[in-house]
């Protein structure tokens, strides 16, 4: 996520310049056939080109505002599952009177939440991080789950055995879920814990289950590829005919011009079409890297920055000091 005022124009115009190239080629071309080789059967009514134009704006805008509903959903899933975490600190820390297992407790839920942030990194064919303009934007910051094992994390959280149960089952997250309400169930039979305290911490730990379910979702299940596909489709074929409804537009101007333009007036055509296709395409790659929320990319949900924030305040609540600082935002890109 990006935390700063904004993207600057030469940071978006080197994210996009690879597509740029491409437009600067498909703006040339018929506009060099037109005018030097005297190729001027290419030119293409505006009107056919005004209703492609009109009917990929309406696709690229079905497009953004899916992949943001998706991105809105991904945000309010770890917003709810960063409070429902501090509300199981709070009801651990007050209801147990043990310190360390009310400390076991909250350890157990931190190695729930590194599980579940570790599966919603792991790649998917659909994903978008390794495309050439994301994986040269990400050298600018690090991807925690990139740079450590869910192994090396575990250890730090969970006994041995419990964590080899973790890193052994292939939903892990939900196994972490498991061992906790496992926890809960002995502390009731010894006397630890009240039933009615057990059935308030079973009713937190069933909310976060189904939080897990949401988050998921929308990591498993991408967005439509066909309607990815056509958008993206639709687009370039736009941005091929553009230029040669625009000759003909330009070409009329030499009747109201004089001097050296007169004439000249069809290369004016290759910035303006340019600077069209490039708002086209980039509102296209725009909506791509918003369609996984929990990839890593610049735009992502930070959800390693919500799972630090939430461990600090529960070993805050345990009385622990000396914790580690805040991941910094690098670049201004928090993930």
């Amino acid at each position: 996520m990006h935390t700063g005022k904004s993207y600057t124009l030469p940071e978006f115009l080197f994210w996009t310049r690879r597509t740029i190239y491409v437009l600067v080629v498909l703006a040339i071309v018929p506009v060099a056939l037109y005018q030097l080789a005297g190729v001027q059967w290419i030119v293409i009514p505006w009107g056919v080109v005004f209703l492609l134009g009109a009917t990929v704006a309406l696709s690229a805008g079905f497009k953004n505002v899916q992949t943001y509903n998706r991105m809105q959903e991904a945000q309010q899933v770890w917003a709810s599952i960063a409070s429902a975490s501090r509300i199981w600190g709070t009801m651990c820390r007050g209801l147990v009177d043990d310190r360390a297992q009310a400390r076991a407790l909250m350890l157990r839920h931190l190695a729930w939440l590194t599980a579940l942030r570790h599966e919603m990194r792991h790649a998917k064919a659909w994903e978008n991080l390794g495309k050439a303009h994301n994986a040269e934007y990400r050298r600018h910051y690090n991807i925690p789950e990139r740079e450590n094992t869910l192994q090396s994390d575990l250890a730090r959280l969970l006994e041995p055995g419990e964590a080899a149960q973790v890193l052994t089952a292939r939903n892990k997250a939900l196994q972490a879920s498991l061992l906790q309400g496992q926890a809960v169930q002995e502390l009731v039979g010894t006397g630890a814990l009240a039933a009615g305290a057990a059935a308030e911490l079973y009713r937190v730990n069933r909310e976060l289950l189904g939080l897990q379910g949401r988050s998921e979702l929308i990591k498993n299940v991408p967005y439509p590829r066909q309607h990815a596909f056509i958008n993206s489709l639709f687009v370039w074929i736009l941005c091929a005919l553009l230029p040669f409804g625009m000759i003909g537009e330009f070409e009329r101007l030499n009747d109201v011009v004089d001097g050296w333009a007169k004439g000249n007036m069809v290369w004016f055509c290759i910035p303006l079409t340019l600077l069209i296709t490039w708002m086209y395409t980039s509102l296209d790659q725009v909506g791509e890297s918003t369609e996984n929320p929990f990839e890593g990319g610049a735009n992502d949900v930070p959800i390693s920055r919500i799972c630090e924030e939430v461990e600090v305040d529960m070993r805050e609540m345990l009385g622990e000091t000396g914790l580690p600082p805040p991941l910094r935002a690098v670049g201004n890109i928090a993930v």
